[in-house]
């Protein structure tokens, strides 16, 4: 019989890259309904619009992380599986730093996987704390680039032993034709908020207006739910502004929309170069890079660390922060390259970052926690005297 998996995460109708990730995961191991989903949820969560695969596994507990102890009822639900796969992320678990999950691994009877979606390489104390504490209590902890993994090994007092690097899956884009267009596609998505870097992609496009034809610009994702909470749409409307100052209104499209499957699918094919301009200089990980990358489309992007580990092999270029003058010679540069697109494809791994076989290394590492956890067939007879 296969192996059952629980999930522990935010999950859609929640919209954000977390819940998007667990449901793409939690999708390829429902192996005959076998999977099933306690979800995180908080009174701020932004939710509608997200449908999910119809063998997505059902949620079977919700732990409300507004209300204290509900951690009890969700390691309950979670000991019914062979296995708990739980997604880590500061700030989403209640507790300072996130430290109410701790309790929850240690009722849990089953062996427990830990993704880490962030690898901070500056924690304060009670992040390296809690991180290491999560590590210790958990069977194995997994990142999704080597960047992560040496981070915990030089910062962080974690079992090397213990930490697997399993590569952030990607949907399959090839069944979706690539759309013609009139002029050059830019294109950012996922969430929006300070950070995200937005007005160096602007500041790039005015400086590509001699171009012809100049290339179109769209910036698809609602705003952070979190953003939206604290700030409301100042961060866009500051966009939009600039862009009027900047003379390229006309050519950004706004796409305020949290994108399903088949939809983003359609956007990432209409690009021609995706540009990640983000500030960050600690991001580890980056769903929307792999899933440009998975496509087969060139990718501009900052030196973030995930964007440097995987653009290393070619399907992009790396740019200097807030550097807009080199953003713009580095998309100039790829749009001067006709068929570049067919010539990146599978260059940073290819089929291996599908899904199917980002699963397949899961069941791997469950299937070993599982055999460690197995006693011996039947007791050990004792000797017979002569």
């Amino acid at each position: 019989m296969p192996a059952t998996y629980g999930f522990l995460s935010t999950y859609p109708p929640t919209q954000c890259g977390l819940a998007t990730f667990n449901a793409a995961l939690a999708t390829q191991l429902n192996t005959n309904s076998g999977a099933g989903v306690v979800r995180l949820l908080a009174s701020d969560s932004s939710s509608g619009g997200i449908e999910l695969e119809r063998n997505a596994p059902r949620v079977v507990h919700t732990w409300h992380t507004d209300n204290p102890g509900g951690w009890v009822s969700a390691a309950n639900a979670l000991n019914r599986y062979d296995v708990a796969i739980l997604q880590h992320e500061y700030g989403i678990y209640p507790g300072d730093a996130g430290s109410e999950v701790l309790p929850l691994l240690r009722a849990l009877k089953v062996p427990s996987i830990v993704v880490l979606h962030t690898v901070l390489s500056h924690p304060d104390p009670l992040q390296r704390r809690v991180l290491e504490r999560i590590a210790a209590t958990a069977d194995a902890v997994v990142t999704m680039t080597d960047t992560a993994r040496q981070r915990l090994n030089t910062g962080y007092d974690i079992d090397p032993r213990k930490i697997s690097v399993i590569p952030h899956g990607a949907g399959s884009h090839d069944t979706t034709p690539r759309a013609d267009h009139d002029r050059p596609h830019l294109l950012t998505w996922g969430l929006l908020g300070p950070g995200k870097g937005i007005e160096w992609a602007l500041r790039s496009l005015a400086l590509l207006g001699d171009l012809d034809p100049a290339p179109a610009y769209t910036v698809a994702g609602r705003t952070h739910p979190k953003v939206l909470e604290q700030f409301g749409d100042a961060y866009r409307d500051s966009l939009k502004a600039l862009g009027g100052s900047l003379g390229v209104t006309d050519a950004v499209r706004w796409l305020d929309v949290y994108l399903d499957q088949a939809e983003l699918s359609r956007l990432i094919r209409s690009a021609d170069v995706v540009v990640l301009p983000y500030d960050s200089t600690e991001q580890v990980t980056s769903g929307v890079l792999i899933e440009a990358v998975g496509a087969g489309v060139p990718v501009v992007a900052t030196e973030f660390p995930h964007a440097v580990e995987l653009l290393a092999d070619g399907p992009g270029l790396l740019v200097p922060h807030q550097d807009p003058e080199a953003m713009a010679s580095a998309i100039r540069h790829l749009l001067a390259e006709p068929g570049i697109a067919g010539r990146l494809t599978g260059l940073a791994g290819g089929p291996t970052l599908r899904w199917p076989a980002v699963a397949a290394r899961y069941q791997n590492l469950a299937g070993r926690l599982l055999a460690d956890r197995t006693p011996l067939a039947g007791p050990v007879p004792a000797s017979v005297p002569a």
